[in-house]
């Protein structure tokens, strides 16, 4: 690969990622509060008190830090935008891990 196409395609997945950061953070706070599919159709279908007292997502180490898209232990106004934003770096380290894993050098 040359220097031209990896410099190319680090401005890429730099901008993308800056793209992905800024929807995150910016646009979170105005994401609906109402119900996601999944909880909707438990509540329309009557079958939303059948759900684990206690879930195994609860046992999970993250749950300590997050719970419904919100940062525990931070300010409401900033709860959801850096929720985002870790959740958009995470999701890009596992990505870029796996890609760096699977993905042998030519």
């Amino acid at each position: 690969m040359t220097q031209v196409s990896q410099t190319r395609n680090r401005a890429f997945v730099i901008s993308g990622l800056g793209i992905a950061l800024l929807v995150a953070v910016l646009l979170s706070p105005f994401a609906s509060s109402d119900p996601d599919g999944l909880d909707r159709v438990a509540q329309d279908q009557g079958f939303e008190q059948k759900a684990a007292e206690e879930p195994i997502a609860h046992k999970l180490p993250f749950y300590q830090m997050f719970e419904e898209y919100q940062l525990r232990g931070v300010p409401e106004q900033i709860s959801t935008p850096a929720a985002g934003l870790i959740g958009t770096l995470v999701t890009f380290g596992l990505a870029w891990g796996a890609g760096k894993v699977l993905i042998r050098d030519r």
